[in-house]
């Protein structure tokens, strides 16, 4: 892949640069020859997350800063200097948010407006905030466009929701020049154990006979990580989706009892039996049943399309299961 000169020297904030698609973003970043400032959760291990996993001429190519999306200086501080500002930080286990809401609602929420405010207040002139598919809850029309209805199906939906709308609020509000990314699911190399790609790879390739997963029924749309990365800075890049919703998606749409036997297919595995566990099953008026994403508005905003076959993307995440089985405890439920 090329690099895109237009990224050459530009200062980068990107938030929640520890996570799975902060990480290949921040890769992709460095390669187009960004100065990237990597924002991550602190802890007392200082532990970066997958930054870890990324080739070391990358982590030794940007600025990590341990900090915290609740502290509004702290936000101000790392926002300082940068021209762009990529908003990928968040609580956003599903699972967890039935336990513990208000959290969701701090770092969601709260942290986004914290975002948001230092970005208005020190004039950065790019700011590009992430949201998620699971803001539009189970499909009421397929392909979802942006003029869909949200509907909060679980507390992180809610929280994602809520910090859509501010972000929406500052930029009718005040100008800022805010640009909202919805990413239908993304998987790839790195992506948590919880996820459910990695979930069943782990278990194939690990070798046991009975894949164990919640419910089957479940349609997802399905974008390879290095596809939706190239999303983020075609959306950063166009005027056109200053103030708007633009979708990401792959705009097909696979159960997930067919998406485990097309990953143990690829595996090698074909006649492996797929089991459902309750313990996994969202609470029913809970589940999102149907995601399939309408991505017009990416192609006309900013000439985003996704590259990368399903098929191809799962043989990647296959072989990086393989090389890493040791990441992942495949016995375990992983909220």
């Amino acid at each position: 892949m090329q690099p895109d000169q237009r990224w050459n020297g530009r200062r980068v904030l990107v938030t929640g640069a520890g996570g799975f698609i902060g990480s290949h973003l921040v890769e992709r970043l460095v390669a187009d020859g960004a100065q990237v400032r990597a924002m991550v959760r602190y802890n007392g291990r200082s532990d970066i997350g997958m930054l870890d996993a990324v080739p070391r001429e990358v982590r030794d190519a940007i600025e990590i800063v341990h900090s915290d999306l609740t502290d509004p200086f702290a936000v101000r501080r790392h926002v300082a200097g940068c021209d762009t500002v990529f908003h990928l930080g968040a609580l956003i286990a599903i699972p967890y948010s039935y336990t513990a809401p208000a959290s969701y609602v701090a770092t969601n929420v709260s942290g986004t407006l914290n975002v948001l405010e230092a970005v208005r207040d020190l004039e950065v002139p790019r700011m590009v905030h992430t949201s998620t598919s699971e803001t539009y809850g189970t499909a009421r029309y397929t392909p979802i466009d942006e003029r869909h209805p949200l509907q909060p199906q679980s507390p992180y939906s809610a929280s994602k929701i809520g910090a859509d709308g501010v972000a929406e609020s500052f930029h009718r509000s005040f100008g800022t020049p805010v640009a909202t990314i919805r990413p239908f699911n993304t998987y790839g190399p790195r992506q948590s154990a919880r996820a459910v790609i990695p979930t069943i790879a782990g278990q194939v390739v690990a070798g046991r006979t009975k894949i164990v997963l919640g419910d089957l029924r479940p349609v997802r749309d399905l974008t390879y990580v290095t596809d939706t990365a190239a999303g983020f800075l075609a959306v950063a890049s166009s005027d056109a989706c200053l103030g708007q919703v633009t979708n990401v998606g792959n705009g097909k749409g696979i159960t997930i009892g067919d998406l485990a036997h097309l990953v143990a297919e690829v595996a090698g595995r074909p006649d492996i039996e797929i089991v459902e566990d309750a313990e996994r099953l969202r609470p029913p008026n809970s589940e999102v049943f149907e995601l399939v994403a309408d991505i017009t508005k990416a192609r006309e905003r900013c000439g985003w399309e996704p590259k990368v076959p399903l098929r191809e993307g799962i043989a990647r995440v296959v072989e990086y299961v393989r090389a890493n089985l040791h990441r992942y405890d495949v016995d375990r439920y992983t909220t």
